[in-house]
């Protein structure tokens, strides 16, 4: 109970050394909302763009499809504040307080969620608080981030948990041992449809939680896109984060995208698993982290992100 006690009032004063106010970005038709958390002190310091995964997911890493919150990125943004590591993460539109009536499912393309991780890089970067300019995606967002960087001027990119291969590879990889052939037939019937940009009507019930057709058009805009294409294109520095107890995202997907990209750095941290917590082989740990804010996200991960962002730029 004691040390309980002292780590919340070492926690509350770490806290104390970082400022927190809300952000927002003016889109087409809408406004992003998010948090900036900076760290105190004066002088320019370095800021870290935070990206979620996909679906739900909103600026703190938490998902309403999720058994609780988890506050993977929270935990990440505070950590980067203890080093001196500014931060801001957002709400994806149609996500948290980014669920604007003028965002509905159906009109939702990843094309869109670039386009606005591309905005909010150019604020930053306008910003004279800031040295340097860091995009750091997690899950999907890490392809997000990948094609953003192409597109705005970061400083460099960090691709966390994320694909190595195009969505319907990855699909076809997973489904194929977990579905009756016939059902996975239909799968590969409706990808290869997507895949060639046309919709699909007859969705059996069985496939329908993952095409249903509010979001066959994000599915249509989202196959378009392979992250080896991507990370290969930036010639920017290029970190790689990856956990081996990560159940959704193999180490096989770093792997690819190092091999994409040979100029990047490639970390493998042991135990981490998809929420960036350190769970090893334990399953109950492994459940329990994606329903519970207790377990704090892997040092491993922090010590490596902060180190990459506070790297000079090659040649100083």
């Amino acid at each position: 109970m004691r040390f309980k006690l002292l780590l919340s009032l070492l926690m509350v004063s770490l806290s104390a050394h970082a400022a927190q106010r809300p952000v927002s970005l003016d889109i087409g038709g809408g406004t992003l909302y998010g948090t900036e958390l900076l760290p105190d002190g004066g002088g320019k310091v370095p800021v870290v763009l935070l990206h979620a995964g996909s679906g739900p997911t909103d600026r703190d890493g938490n998902s309403k499809l999720l058994p609780g919150p988890n506050d993977s990125l929270l935990m990440v943004a505070e950590a980067l504040a203890r080093r001196g590591i500014a931060s801001v993460r957002y709400d994806k539109r149609g996500i948290g307080a980014s669920a604007l009536p003028v965002w509905k499912e159906q009109d939702l393309r990843l094309d869109d969620y670039i386009g606005d991780a591309t905005a909010w890089l150019r604020k930053l970067r306008a910003d004279p608080r800031f040295s340097r300019v860091v995009m750091a995606g997690h899950s999907e967002g890490a392809q997000i981030a990948a094609e953003a960087c192409r597109q705005a001027p970061a400083d460099a990119c960090v691709l966390i948990a994320g694909a190595g291969h195009p969505l319907d590879e990855i699909l076809h990889d997973q489904l194929k041992s977990k579905l009756p052939p016939p059902v996975f037939d239909q799968s590969e019937r409706i990808l290869a449809a997507l895949k060639q940009g046309k919709t699909v009507d007859d969705v059996p019930q069985g496939l329908m939680m993952l095409y249903h057709p509010s979001v066959q058009p994000y599915l249509i805009s989202s196959l378009k896109y392979d992250p080896r294409t991507a990370i290969a294109a930036l010639a920017m520095p290029v970190l790689i984060l990856q956990g081996t107890s990560d159940i959704q995202v193999q180490v096989s997907e770093a792997q690819a995208l190092a091999a994409a990209a040979p100029r990047a750095r490639l970390v493998v941290v042991e135990g981490m698993n998809h929420l960036l917590k350190i769970v090893g082989s334990d399953e109950a740990l492994q459940m329990k982290s994606y329903g519970s804010p207790e377990l704090p996200v892997a040092p491993q991960l922090i010590d490596a992100l902060s180190t990459f962002v506070k790297a000079p730029p090659a040649g100083k």
